[in-house]
């Protein structure tokens, strides 16, 4: 199992997994920012005042990294930034699952109609994809597959 978690194709499957997750998801927030600020306002967690702030920097911050991870452009420092931005999606979900709020996450649509307030639905996802990024973040393998800042395609290199 070391083997598998240490070899580089592990580490490029599972960056470009959390890649297309964040460039996926950040797509309909940009597209519907409105839309995504009535979604941080039934959080029920931040001041009025951040709600739009939070709205617009947060999906762009998610399809940034979400390109750096696909294009391996930083690899560990988007592992990073996504790894923090998905804690805060954890405690901010978990406060609401244990107030018993039954909400829309607003992770993949901001339709307001993926209400819910189960474990499994709103708060495992983002354990799987936190742990994806553990991985990628501690790649301890010798060599990481990304693009070389030459402007090639895709080659080994030593981080």
């Amino acid at each position: 199992m070391t083997a598998l978690m240490e070899h580089p194709a592990t580490e490029v499957v599972l960056r470009w997994l959390l890649g297309l997750t964040f460039v996926y998801s950040s797509l309909h927030k940009i597209a519907a920012p409105a839309d995504f600020a009535k979604i941080v306002y039934g959080y029920l967690l931040f001041p009025d005042a951040a709600i739009n702030l939070i709205a617009i920097t947060i999906p762009y911050l998610e399809l940034v990294a979400g390109i750096a991870l696909l294009i391996g452009v930083y690899p560990r420092s988007a592992a990073l930034i996504v790894l923090v931005m998905l804690a805060g999606f954890m405690i901010a979900i978990a406060i609401n699952l244990v107030r018993g709020i039954e909400f829309d996450c607003g992770c993949f649509s901001v339709d307001g109609q993926n209400r819910s307030a189960s474990f499994w639905k709103t708060l495992l996802p983002d354990i799987l994809l936190f742990m994806m990024g553990l991985q990628v973040v501690f790649y301890s393998g010798r060599r990481r597959w990304c693009v070389r800042q030459t402007g090639g395609l895709l080659s080994n290199r030593s981080d």
